[in-house]
């Protein structure tokens, strides 16, 4: 046995490691003056008309360590948001579908490489855009050159389109014709277009399940998770927590009245309503490896293929504007960013002082974000009810509260 002075300076020395060893692994802090500092940006993005409204929940993998809402939740009335303000989340509806869609992953229900037509047989009949005529909005299509499949889906690389970002299928799709009926922008695997690619997998999820896609989301995903809040419709005894939608008309917005019934159609690329705290936890899930609390939703390797490269050489491009009332170009990181199972990836900085390279991402049309940064150990969500996707305000808002966290985080 070494000599007493010897063991003392032993034992301080291994006391000294399970000090650091234990800071090392506290989970990730919003400072004190940094809480401070959000609280005074949120608020003054209110009170000079930026947006109405805007609620941020920042969570680490344990607990959610941030959360604040501010503005008015309901303008005509006078009503004040609250933490617990349920928003229409849209096209953040998009990343839980793929969850779901991996669940059937995970069970051997659904393959990646599966063609699509083996659950839906009518997109044997899909075909790809050759030719527009402007002046009639007449085309000329022919079959893809292969067969859209899931991975094709779950990565917007299909070649399915939306119209508010692609002029020709705006005029194209006169509301009376099928998805299958648009035609393709591209061959399948060819490129990055974001079009309702997740609808289609929603399809295929209450297909290969056997169950309606509002009910499997609430008891495979909902429920385990604790997301009380979140749904397609808006129970009557929770209508007085809807945030109302503002829309840009010049320089001012215009503030659309809630419908005496929040309802969505049930698809699985948008629809949803949810909190601010409801999306925490579902991000708490990604950060704890597809675990909530000790209860697995989905095996960690099942994760790290949703939030890693899935489209190769190909990059997400930014998506033009065919409706400006509705989306400005769209997403950042057009040329370099990847895109994973539901995701967008941050393949290099964007801007420093902001999201770490690796976070994965997405948003939805009336200026919801979120996004995912597994080397920081956070997420965050931003919600706002602002109209065109990417206002210039709501985009300052965002980018704001994103650097305000990165100053601070500890």
């Amino acid at each position: 046995m070494p000599p007493l002075k010897y063991r003392s300076v032993l034992a301080a020395a291994i006391a000294g490691l399970w000090i650091v060893s234990a800071a090392a692994l506290a989970p990730p802090a919003i400072s004190t003056t940094g809480e401070a500092a959000l609280r005074v940006f949120l608020r003054q993005t209110v009170t000079s008309n930026a947006v109405p409204a805007v609620a941020v929940v920042v969570v680490n993998r344990d607990q959610q360590i941030f959360i604040d809402a501010t503005g008015k939740r309901d303008v005509a009335n006078n009503a004040p948001l609250t933490a617990d303000a349920i928003f229409a989340i849209a096209s953040m509806t998009k990343p839980i579908t793929s969850l779901a869609v991996m669940m059937l992953y995970e069970e051997g229900k659904i393959r990646f490489d599966d063609p699509v037509t083996k659950y839906l047989p009518e997109y044997e009949g899909v075909r790809v855009l050759v030719l527009f005529n402007d002046a009639d909005a007449s085309f000329r299509a022919r079959p893809p050159a292969r067969p859209i499949t899931i991975r094709h889906l779950l990565t917007h690389t299909s070649g399915i389109g939306y119209s508010f970002a692609d002029a020709r299928v705006a005029r194209i799709d006169d509301g009376k014709k099928t998805q299958v009926e648009i035609p393709l922008l591209h061959d399948p695997g060819d490129r990055f277009t974001y079009g309702p690619n997740t609808a289609v997998l929603g399809s295929i999820v209450e297909k290969v399940s056997g169950q309606p896609l509002d009910v499997f989301l609430k008891t495979r995903i909902f429920d385990p998770v604790g997301m009380k809040d979140t749904f397609y419709l808006v129970p009557p005894d929770k209508h007085d927590r809807v945030v109302t939608l503002h829309v840009r008309r010049g320089t001012g917005l215009a503030e659309l009245p809630i419908p005496a019934m929040a309802q969505s159609p049930v698809r699985g690329d948008g629809g949803l309503y949810s909190t601010a705290g409801d999306y925490g936890r579902l991000m708490q899930v990604f950060l704890n490896g597809g675990r909530t609390g000790v209860t697995p939703l989905v095996k960690e390797a099942t994760i790290k293929l949703m939030t890693s490269n899935q489209i190769g050489r190909v990059f997400v491009v930014e998506q033009p504007s065919a409706n400006a009332a509705i989306a400005k170009p769209f997403p950042f990181g057009g040329g370099k960013d990847k895109f994973g199972f539901g995701f967008q990836i941050e393949a290099s900085p964007a801007q420093r002082g902001l999201r770490s390279v690796g976070s994965y991402s997405w948003g939805g049309i009336y200026n919801t974000h979120f996004w995912i940064d597994p080397q920081k150990q956070i997420a965050v969500a931003v919600m706002m009810q602002v109209r065109p996707y990417y206002d210039d305000a709501a985009i300052n808002v965002l980018r704001g509260v994103e650097r305000l966290i990165y100053q601070n985080i500890q």
